[in-house]
């Protein structure tokens, strides 16, 4: 059989090539953009904006690989960023951040993500979005301080990028190192993060006022109706739950989770109820369109398990498991976002994450995650009878993975 092709030169649009940044940021990899980089009609929010970022993730696939673009098939590589000088008293960059939904054409710009957050400081500094002078000045502690702006919650974000002089004189970005993060395989400089009062004055961190709430859970395919959870607003809204309570020993994998649909199913419908228990959304329907937010996560005290390397986790070295759902999967590791709640919600004394990690008055804990442990440390405190996070501390790393153009067709936004 003979093929034959017609050529036609104007047949279809052409590609437009993008400067980007492909990062990783702790234990989740992103396409980074400078927003004056963007195409024109891509620089506001809006369709033609999401319409660019799913064509560069390549989403919706169906297939959920998202082979057609620069996503890997997972929540924790289905991300994008876009960063801009910061026009903000005290600050240095914005950052805004989409998560790209992989089989649907969804963006969720709801929320922060943590784990990007340590890439944002440094690819800023090499994007030229902090002050010369600014940068310059961190030559002789080592350390440029980066204050950042995140424009998808309003908060204020450290990052202490380290820095070193190159042969010619100039400051550069230190992304080698010897710090490892569970999650990621090769070792990387060290970057620590400070997210300054997660929670708005004007907000509740408990939402419903309670540090532990009688959840009601009927018709979500458990064996009760009723378990007890704790909901906070910390880095991003959580539920969290007893491992127990869910017939898990918090000590899950991967595979145990996300290649049972049937348990899946069950976790979205908690989740989606406790969107409402929150007040974030009036109904399990509204609830169910934003898989971002919230989050769900599952608690239990310290024990010994195996993480997904192989490497053998003591319950000697860690203070409680956590595990957590994003975006309809058990997250490999820990997200950032979920981190800051569980450090916020394990320095407040009688929540369950408290109440897990064996309770009282502590500063900071290492938790279990399936890919290993993570230390984080909180400073909560209750002001006129209501409880605010003031600070919230994680050390990430972050590295370059390419820098150059990204090709989208032209007709697609």
């Amino acid at each position: 059989m003979t093929h034959t092709t017609t050529t036609t030169s104007q047949a279809f649009a052409p590609q437009a090539p993008v400067p980007a940044t492909y990062m990783r940021g702790g234990t989740s990899k992103g396409v980074f953009f400078n927003l004056k980089d963007l195409p024109e009609r891509c620089q506001q929010p809006g369709q033609a904006r999401d319409n660019f970022l799913l064509r560069v993730i390549g989403s919706p696939d169906p297939y959920g690989k998202q082979i057609d673009g620069l996503g890997n098939g997972s929540s924790s590589t289905s991300k994008t960023v876009i960063l801009s000088k910061s026009d903000i008293d005290d600050h240095d960059v914005n950052y805004l951040f989409g998560q790209v939904n992989i089989s649907k054409p969804l963006i969720d710009w709801a929320g922060n993500c943590g784990n990007l957050t340590a890439a944002v400081g440094a690819c800023a500094i090499n994007m030229g979005l902090v002050d010369a002078d600014k940068v310059a000045a961190s030559a002789e502690s080592g350390i440029c301080e980066v204050r950042i702006w995140q424009q998808n919650i309003s908060k204020t974000i450290i990052a202490h990028v380290p820095v070193y002089v190159d042969d010619a004189g100039q400051v550069q970005v230190q992304e080698t190192g010897d710090f490892e993060l569970d999650g990621v395989t090769f070792p990387a400089a060290e970057v620590k993060i400070e997210f300054i009062d997660p929670v708005d004055a004007s907000s509740a961190m408990f939402p419903t006022g309670n540090l532990v709430d009688d959840f009601d859970i009927s018709g979500c395919g458990l064996d009760k109706d009723t378990v007890q959870a704790t909901f906070i607003n910390a880095g991003i809204p959580t539920i969290f739950l007893q491992a127990e309570d869910l017939g898990f020993t918090g000590t899950e994998l991967q595979p145990d989770i996300n290649s049972n649909p049937k348990l899946q199913t069950r976790l979205e419908k908690i989740r989606a109820k406790g969107g409402v228990a929150m007040g974030i959304f009036k109904d399990v329907k509204e609830a169910e369109k934003s898989q971002h937010i919230p989050k769900i996560a599952w608690v239990a005290p310290t024990q010994s398990y195996t993480a997904s390397s192989g490497k053998a986790v003591s319950k000697e070295d860690i203070d409680l498991v956590v595990r957590a759902m994003s975006m309809g999967q058990l997250h490999h590791a820990m997200m950032g976002t979920a981190a800051v709640a569980i450090a916020a919600a394990a320095t407040t004394q009688g929540t369950l994450v408290n109440q897990a990690a064996g309770g009282g008055n502590l500063s900071e804990v290492r938790f279990g995650h399936p890919s290993g442990t993570l230390l984080v440390g909180g400073r909560t405190e209750q002001v006129n009878g209501r409880w605010q996070a003031k600070k919230v501390s994680m050390s990430r790393s972050a590295r370059r993975i390419m820098v150059g153009q990204v090709f989208v067709p032209s007709d697609c936004f």
